[in-house]
This record gives C-alpha cells, structure tokens and sequence, in this order.
C-alpha cells in the first residue's frame, strides 16, 4: 500500500473519532444521560452504562489523537476496534439499526489500517524507529 493513501485513511479516521470526543466533552453529562436513557430497556445494566458513556468520549478522543499523529499506531487502532466492537454490540441490543453502519465502516477501517500497518511510515511511530 502507497503510505501517502494510508497516512491519508489514518488521517481521516482519526479525525473523525477525535471529532466524536471532542463534541461530546463539553457536554458530558447531557450525553451521558442520553446513553443512559438509551439503553433503560436494554439487557445491560445502568451501571455497566454509564460508566462507558463517560469513558467513551475520552476514549474516542484520546485514539483520535494518537491516529491523527500516528503515535503508538498499532495499540490505536486495536483500541479503537474493540471500541467498536464493544458499540455495535450495545447499539444491536437497542435495536439502533441506523447507526450500525457508521459503526461497522469505521471497524472496517480500523481493521484495514491494522492489516496494512507496514505502509504507516508518514507518522511519529517511523520517526521514534
């Protein structure tokens, strides 16, 4: 793979996870609440809920940056899968069938990034090497 396109694709995947935290953040506690109700006549438990809905925007935030850099790539992007994962699981429990396809095109990338990670040579991983 041409590193160009895959320091492109780790650029727009970052950005958009890093995007997804940075808009919720500054209000934390209203999509914590949303979650929250969102998931009330799911199988999972409130307190299995909530404190994902705080560590998810954080996390989403924090795996933007390293993507967006290309720092600690690797570890990133399975992070960011198992996020994934862990958010298509919850989201088919409240039947939330709009929002799996956002969801799975982003596990698609994470897993193409991951398969493809010899190309990642644009980033701060190849400069610390």
């Amino acid at each position: 793979m041409n590193a160009t396109v895959y320091f492109l694709l780790r650029l727009a995947i970052g950005a958009s996870m890093f995007g997804h935290g940075l808009v919720r953040i500054p209000k934390l506690q209203a999509f914590s609440s949303w979650m929250a109700e969102s998931f009330e006549k799911s199988l999972l438990p409130k307190t299995v809920v909530v404190p994902f809905s705080y560590a998810l925007p954080i996390a989403e935030l924090f795996i933007g940056l390293l993507l967006i850099a290309g720092l600690f790539t690797k570890p990133a992007l399975v992070v960011a899968a198992i996020v994934m994962v862990i958010l298509v699981f919850g989201t088919a429990l409240i039947e939330n069938w709009e929002a799996l396809p956002s969801q799975l095109i982003h596990a698609a990338f994470f897993a193409f990034l991951l398969q493809f990670i010899v190309a990642n040579t644009i980033s701060l991983d190849s400069l610390i090497k």
